[in-house]
């Protein structure tokens, strides 16, 4: 099973997995949520292990075991494993009721521009919300945020790449999935998200994406990717993309990417995928 995605710490096991996997204990794990704008997960219980991913506002992380400040867990969106430092984490509240539609959300203390911000929401948090005031709804363990930054749950965008084109010059972010900085799988997943598409944290495991094209035939919001990147097409000669080449989101000709890329030592393309 993929250790990224398999609730296991040593000898201990997610209940779930009893008959499935051996281990010498089993555990139902706690559910907790995300109360922080971001909670990294990382490598390792501790503050500078690498981050593999994130977990937004409003997301569940469910609890395995607890290592001084961290806790070791699943995300329940993504399913992806590991340490996430508990003071980020909070009870579950009530079920979401909305996501956030914007690249960024404020929320304040009060229905009021002129409130302090109590937090900078990234694009596909997940929120509940629990009162109104003129233009602005309160957030559940947050504050008031502007209606038109929100969307009901169920409620999609139908454009991929123009969903991914919002971050255009967004950072580029290890392990990150939001618009303080991100990198390319995180980038394409938001993407999804936001369109109602589920979709795995990893570019190998988004791979399976879709269906094989050629990539003479690419088109917008084809999938092209290399091994360990991943981008989406904005047309036929333009790919978008998070990178570290450019520390940022953004767009360059497919064929500059490609020679670049193979000249880095990554290779050609392995894949096209259309959704």
């Amino acid at each position: 099973m993929d250790p990224r995605l398999t609730p296991m710490l040593g000898d201990l096991a997610d209940a779930a997995l009893e008959g499935v996997i051996p281990a010498v204990r089993y555990r139902a794990p706690t559910p907790m949520q995300a109360t922080a704008a971001r909670a990294p997960i990382q490598k390792a219980p501790a503050f500078d292990a690498e981050q593999v991913d994130e977990l937004l506002f409003g997301e569940a992380f469910a609890v395995l075991a607890t290592d001084s400040d961290f806790v070791f867990g699943q995300a329940v969106r993504d399913g992806y494993v590991g340490w996430v430092e508990e003071a980020l984490l909070g009870d579950p509240g009530p079920p979401p009721t909305h996501r956030v539609l914007a690249l960024a959300a404020l929320a304040f203390d009060e229905p009021s521009i002129k409130a302090p911000v109590v937090h900078r929401l990234s694009m596909n948090a997940l929120a509940s919300v629990e009162a109104r005031e003129g233009r602005f709804l309160k957030l559940h363990g947050s504050g008031w945020v502007v209606e038109t930054h929100l969307a009901p749950m169920g409620v999609f965008a139908d454009d991929p790449a123009a969903v991914a084109l919002q971050f255009l010059g967004a950072p580029y972010l290890w392990g990150g999935r939001s618009s303080d900085g991100l990198d390319c799988s995180g980038l394409v997943q938001q993407a999804l998200y936001a369109c109602g598409f589920a979709c795995p944290r990893d570019s190998d495991q988004q791979s399976g994406l879709g269906r094989k094209v050629a990539l003479a035939d690419a088109a917008r919001n084809d999938l092209v990717f290399w091994p360990g990147h991943v981008g989406v097409m904005l047309d036929g000669a333009r790919l978008l993309h998070a990178n570290a080449h450019a520390m940022c989101v953004s767009i360059e000709p497919i064929g500059e990417a490609i020679a670049r890329i193979e000249a880095a030592g990554s290779g050609p393309p392995s894949a096209v995928r259309r959704l």
